[in-house]
């Protein structure tokens, strides 16, 4: 089916990214040589109204959108159907290789591995899972399970606000769908996405194959600072996006404060990276790693990985691979910000509505 159908038309999807206090909106028209944002928007809002991931006060959240819709949007967002992220601390992922099965055998395999290895009972899990590799003999698949109260809270929220959820998944699933439109994507990729309490980590060879969560975000960063430094946070935040690790008078005394935070990221990276060796590396060695999200406009940050690992880094603008055809794009470093919501937002309606 062409992606000129009516179907296709039919069915828009716009993505809905929701981080610790700010939440980010956009639609794209992906019938154009060159996907199109249609919309995009983001907002702020207390971050008592989510608990470990469970939206709590949906209000507080829904009262942002509405804002956000009637006053701050720019550009439209024409549908009501929406893809939403899940935080990736509050995912389990695993990869697992079973023996080839038929269809229905398989679906139950996947539930004993779940039940078996996920520390929930499985009666307070959804869960889904997608084939990466189909052998003669074995099948190696991708599952993902997520906690009911987390999901449930969404589905209540998107109700309030009159939405219509069609695809749950993680924050990395949606940044590996934008990675997928960068030119070197075909080289295994460590992807680093910085939120503001954690980062995630993923390495990517085609898809999604490895994944981590370490508690080391913006926030985490401009805390240490703020802490250390006898400052504000409002003033622990201009230094981290000033100055960060970058040379300068502060360079020393940042970088001692920051290095243990780093270094948890560093040794989270080494670990996936020798599993990652040990599982794949038969198909292609680690040949970079990219940074994205808010907390990746540090200044020196890239400096610090490439010196730590020993592979070159770079930022991940989701706007170079977007046409926004008259719309102010964001400036600077904000640009980075909506890595998740342009991944999410690049959904194929044709993989989620099907007849």
């Amino acid at each position: 089916m062409s992606k000129h159908s009516n179907f296709y038309h039919d069915k828009p999807i716009f993505g809905f990214d929701l981080g610790h206090s700010s939440l980010k909106v956009m639609q794209i028209d992906q019938s154009t040589p060159k996907p199109r944002v249609m919309g995009y928007g983001t907002a702020t809002f207390d971050s008592s109204a989510i608990d470990n991931g469970v939206i709590i006060r949906p209000e507080v959240i829904a009262k942002s959108v509405q804002d956000l819709f009637k006053d701050n949007l720019i550009g439209t967002i024409q549908t009501r159907r929406v893809a939403v992220s899940i935080p990736a601390y509050r995912a389990f992922s695993r990869s697992m290789v079973l023996p080839r099965l038929k269809s229905k055998e398989l679906n139950e395999a996947v539930r004993l591995e779940v039940e078996q290895y996920i520390p929930m009972p499985l009666e307070e899990l959804y869960y889904d899972f997608h084939v990466t590799d189909q052998g003669a003999e074995q099948t190696e698949l991708f599952a993902v399970a997520f906690p009911k109260d987390v999901v449930d809270s969404y589905t209540v929220l998107t109700k309030l606000m009159g939405l219509e959820v069609v695809l749950v998944e993680t924050t990395m699933a949606a940044a590996g769908r934008l990675f997928n439109h960068d030119p070197h994507s075909e080289v295994a990729t460590v992807i680093i996405d910085f939120g503001s309490l954690t980062s995630d980590i993923s390495i990517f060879h085609k898809e999604v194959l490895v994944t981590g969560t370490v508690a080391a975000g913006g926030l985490v960063f401009t805390n240490a600072l703020r802490d250390k430094l006898g400052v504000t946070e409002a003033e622990a935040a201009t230094i981290k996006t000033k100055y960060g690790l970058s040379a300068s008078k502060k360079q020393e005394t940042i970088r001692e404060i920051l290095t243990p935070t780093l270094q948890l990221i560093v040794k989270e990276i080494r670990r996936m990276m020798r599993y990652y060796e040990e599982r794949y590396g038969n198909q292609q060695k680690i040949g970079q790693i990219v940074v994205l999200g808010g907390g990746a406009n540090m200044p020196g940050l890239s400096e610090y990985f490439t010196s730590e690992l020993r592979l070159p880094v770079r930022a991940h603008d989701p706007w170079s691979y977007l046409d926004y055809k008259g719309l102010q794009p964001p400036s600077g470093p904000d640009r980075l910000m909506y890595a998740t919501v342009a991944g999410l937002a690049l959904v194929d309606p044709r993989k989620v509505f099907r007849s």
